[in-house]
């Protein structure tokens, strides 16, 4: 299964972006940057794949900085967050 992040420069452009996105109803959330990705700023944004189109138009008409959007491989270890 993968994951497509958008990464940022700054945590400001995320949150630009965050809630540009929000108001016009575009599903995405606030992420920790997977290292694979990036080892630049800490935020990132979790899109879905279909909403990639509309989310480059919304960076292009409202000027936000962003690296990049990448596709990750989604990598869980059901074992990682194992409490007693």
């Amino acid at each position: 299964m993968k994951q497509y992040y958008v990464l940022f420069e700054n945590h400001d452009n995320g949150m630009r972006l965050y809630n540009s996105l929000k108001s016009k109803n575009i599903k995405c959330t606030i992420a920790p940057t997977p290292r694979v990705a990036s080892k630049s700023c800490g935020i990132s944004l979790l899109v879905n794949k279909e909403d990639i189109e509309k989310i480059r138009e919304c960076v292009s008409n409202e000027s936000i900085d962003i690296i990049d959007i990448v596709e990750i491989e989604k990598n869980i270890r059901p074992n990682r967050d194992r409490y007693c």
